[in-house]
């Protein structure tokens, strides 16, 4: 059974569709990315998904059930929608708040402050923080229940490098325990890295979902920078290489690796300058998918 499912999820907002029949599978033990613009329908997917608004039709579920048919919500779900601290409150003693909400043991808090490395600012006011210890407090808000499912509205925002390969390893062993992430990201250079699959919406319609591996939508090749490029791609094309000239010197190739270009110049006595792999990253990848959509719509 998903961690999380989307049944054709509808929401509108007057004359505004905000979101348009979402179905898609969150698994658990695995980490997947939510990304889409801004006004794409992450938020209202997740609001709809933790019952902060109601749905036109369709459903959300987490383990089979809506959110607010579980018994036990902060047990079974960990979200970080935004940061709702009061400013003159301490970090303790805002996750004691939180803990007497979720109904568990108080010393689940000094667990969660270190989990997260924040036990040495457990009793300072939460309105000295910084943003990314506002970040860290949030998800230690989101872990006082010890759930399962975690929902996550741009952890990485606010965080330094430091930070964000905390939150990383952090985000890959709950994952590995078997545990559902489900985050959404504008950072998708950090997406890359870390998470395994990604749900792509835009406005309120479903793009793509499926591994982050698999997103590219091109072969990847290699580019090449050679002053004997001209005979270079005469060889390469008779060796069965896809050949793109993109620049006096330069070539694209598909169907040939790095070795297979540097060992064709290497016979013909080419001087290369530049050899690299290429494939599409994930920004580009996200740009194309939404260019589609577009000119599908």
């Amino acid at each position: 059974m998903p961690g999380i499912a989307f049944r054709q999820l509808s929401k509108r907002y007057g004359a505004i569709t905000a979101l348009d029949g979402l179905t898609a599978d969150v698994m658990p033990g695995r980490v997947t990315a939510f990304l889409g613009h801004n006004g794409s329908g992450k938020t209202t997917s997740m609001r709809l998904l933790l019952g902060l608004s109601a749905p036109d039709s369709g459903v959300a579920t987490i383990g089979g059930e809506r959110y607010v048919d579980l018994p036990h919500p902060l047990r079974r779900v960990g979200a970080v929608l935004d940061q709702g601290f009061h400013p003159n409150r301490s970090a303790v003693n805002h996750l004691r708040i939180v803990a007497a909400q979720a109904g568990v043991p108080r010393y689940r808090v000094e667990e969660v402050l270190d989990l997260v490395e924040l036990t040495p600012a457990a009793r300072r006011r939460v309105g000295g923080f910084s943003l990314g210890m506002r970040q860290r407090l949030a998800l230690a808000s989101a872990l006082v229940g010890d759930p399962a499912v975690l929902v996550l509205d741009e952890p990485f925002n606010g965080l330094d490098p430091a930070g964000i390969a905390t939150m990383r390893a952090f985000l890959r062993r709950f994952a590995d325990d078997g545990g559902t992430v489900f985050l959404s990201s504008h950072l998708l250079s950090e997406v890359a890295h870390s998470a395994d699959e990604a749900i792509v919406i835009h406005r309120g319609h479903l793009v793509s979902a499926g591994p982050v591996s698999e997103l590219s939508t091109t072969t990847p090749g290699v580019a090449v920078t050679s002053v004997d490029a001209d005979l270079l791609a005469v060889t390469l094309a008779r060796r069965g290489a896809v050949v793109e000239r993109t620049g006096p010197h330069s070539l694209d190739v598909t169907g040939a690796s790095t070795d297979d270009v540097g060992r064709a110049a290497a016979d013909i006595g080419a001087v290369v300058t530049d050899l690299h792999a290429i494939a599409d990253d994930l920004e580009s990848v996200f740009a194309d998918l939404i260019h589609r959509q577009e000119a599908t719509s």
